[in-house]
């Protein structure tokens, strides 16, 4: 299959590698993605890429290389392989050290990132029970490098290690006992790199001494909140799976548990075809009737579009009311961080959100709000809100980096 090329004759391999020194390759691999990065041992510079719309004749890869020119590579029909093969001959120049991959669902058994062994591969595969989208394609590129790169070591970085520090009265579901111990059936929680690598940076940029205690809100067309005190998970929004929680773009989050039952009484329909409609026919899609983008329903909003209208105000009521709620689990509370592509970009909604919190003595600037956008990092409390309020945008590429470098005693 012949790679096609556009907007630019410049070619990668032509270009100055000595500033990326012993550089870490991350991939991120998802069910019709891959975004990768490769990064330099002092975080300073990067390489990073897209391969979308897998399997789908519209599949490319989007690479922006060291000098920052673009490149555009169409693999029509091509699955998560062929886009690693071409990925890899891109990076190979490099000389990456070291590969992080981020793995969706790391069970039970793993409360930090691990250096690939056979035995991890399996549980990785093993676990696709509970991440039927994301495992298996997190699976194949740990296979692809090792086939090509035998020798590099490969680390996995799971979304769901940062969360094993929540207590049991936080990760326990009320349910039977013999459901934990036998099936492992418990809260998991995800976006763990996400939540992670915000909160560590509020730590940096504050002026308050002593242990912090940030709410964390990753909200992009995936969603969820985290309480973290001292560094550590004490409570999240998602749960078994990425499904309970916050409203999200095209995912419900909590809905009555009794809605299963009583829908297939209703319509007959199957627990796959409810578990499909909460997944992908839900959240801000579901309600606008219109997308799962908040950009496209915030505009209809202005226009006088009523769906659109009440989307928005769930989806920052919902939210609100989490964040409020998960402030319980803090033993003090020093702010709130908003992440992720609405969080950091999206001041309405950032407002709309405090909003709901109005009993917390929360008191911020509209102006300052207003400017942190487009990859914006800074605060926007007034001096007398009772907590902080940030933004900063979030950098899983390089948590994962880190934490794989970590792991193999390399920083």
């Amino acid at each position: 299959m012949s790679d096609s090329v556009s907007n630019t004759t410049f070619s990668d391999r032509n270009s100055d590698t000595s500033t990326l020194i012993n550089p870490t390759l991350v991939l991120n691999c998802g069910s019709s993605s891959i975004k990768y990065a490769l990064i330099s041992e002092d975080e300073s510079t990067r390489i990073t890429g897209l391969a979308e719309n897998l399997g789908l004749d519209t599949a490319r890869i989007k690479h922006t290389t060291l000098n920052g020119e673009k490149l555009e590579i169409a693999i029509p029909g091509g699955r998560h392989e062929l886009a690693l093969q071409k990925i890899l001959a891109l990076l190979e120049q490099y000389h990456f050290i070291a590969v992080g991959h981020r793995v969706v669902h790391g069970g039970r058994e793993y409360s930090k990132a691990v250096r690939v062994d056979a035995h991890v591969l399996e549980e990785v595969k093993r676990l696709k029970i509970l991440a039927p989208l994301h495992n298996p394609a997190n699976a194949l590129g740990i296979e692809a490098v090792q086939a090509l790169y035998p020798d590099i070591p490969q680390v996995v970085v799971f979304d769901t290690a940062f969360h094993q520090t929540m207590p049991p009265v936080a990760y326990r579901y009320p349910i039977p006992k013999a459901l934990y111990e036998d099936e492992k059936i418990r809260r998991y929680g995800f976006h763990g790199t996400s939540h992670a690598y915000v909160s560590e940076r509020a730590s940096e940029l504050t002026d308050t001494t002593g242990p912090h205690g940030w709410l964390t809100a990753h909200l992009g067309n995936g969603c969820s909140a985290t309480a973290i005190y001292d560094g550590k998970s004490m409570d999240t929004s998602m749960g078994l799976t990425p499904l309970e929680g916050l409203m999200m773009g095209t995912r419900s989050g909590d809905v009555d548990p009794g809605l299963h039952i009583h829908l297939k009484r209703l319509l007959g329909l199957s627990l796959e075809e409810i578990n499909d409609m909460l997944n992908n026919d839900s959240g801000l899609l579901g309600i606008s009737g219109l997308s799962n983008d908040l950009r496209t329903i915030e505009q209809a909003a202005n226009e006088g579009h009523k769906d659109a209208q009440l989307a928005i105000e769930m989806f920052c009521y919902r939210a609100g009311k989490y964040l409020a709620s998960l402030s319980c689990a803090l033993p003090e509370f020093t702010g709130i961080v908003f992440t992720g592509g609405i969080g950091e970009n999206s001041s309405t909604t950032r407002a709309r959100i405090l909003e709901v919190m109005r009993h917390f003595g929360i008191k911020f600037n509209q102006d300052k709000n207003q400017s942190l956008y487009g990859g914006g990092e800074g605060s926007f409390h007034n001096e007398d809100s009772s907590i902080e309020l940030w933004v900063i945008p979030t950098d899983e590429e390089c948590q994962i980096a880190k934490e794989t470098r970590q792991t193999l005693g390399l920083s």
